[in-house]
């Protein structure tokens, strides 16, 4: 598996979490309840796997091989991107905060989960066929380097893990109704 296959892998689990804040948001705004510790394993995920893991990978060596191709206006709106997911991830974790301090921060909570995964689908789509270009134009040398750098970072794939374990609580838990993937 080459770096691309793996942050495709990354994207995988990434749809999963996309289903899972979908769900969650559907099921507060319908009147609900989500337990908000399963709210706060949803904003660790975003900040310990999405952004500390896939887009670091992205951001720290993919992004600088590939713009060697010629492909940098769409790194930079990949980037600005990443840092709007910063800006709406700490919202949500600023506000689920609020929650646990008892006030109610369902409202607030929900609409910046609701931004999060629809930049997830925006997003993730427009990789996806980013990806696809970047194949082309890596060799297979580069993209065993890549890949290479990212199993050195040994913590990213202990921070795969638990977001994976998680993931999977959480669709196991009986307000996601399996958190169905709807890619």
């Amino acid at each position: 598996m080459g770096a691309t296959e793996a942050l495709r892998e990354d994207h995988r689990l990434a749809w999963r979490l996309e289903a899972l804040i979908v769900a969650c948001c559907e099921r507060l705004e319908a009147g609900g309840d989500v337990p908000l510790g399963d709210i706060e394993a949803i904003s660790g995920v975003i900040d310990g796997f999405m952004d500390a893991v896939h887009h670091a990978r992205e951001e720290n060596t993919y992004f600088a091989c590939v713009g060697a191709y010629g492909m940098a206006s769409e790194i930079r709106a990949f980037l600005i991107e990443h840092e709007f997911a910063r800006r709406v991830a700490a919202k949500v974790a600023r506000h689920a905060a609020r929650w646990r301090a008892g006030e109610d921060a369902r409202e607030p909570v929900c609409r910046f989960l609701r931004a999060y995964a629809t930049f997830l689908r925006d997003h993730m789509t427009k990789e996806e066929a980013f990806f696809d270009e970047a194949e082309e134009a890596l060799s297979a040398e580069e993209e065993a380097e890549m890949r290479d750098y990212f199993a050195a970072a040994g913590p990213d794939a202990a921070a795969a893990r638990r977001a994976e374990e998680a993931i999977a609580a959480l669709e196991a838990a009986p307000w996601s109704q399996g958190g169905a993937v709807r890619r």
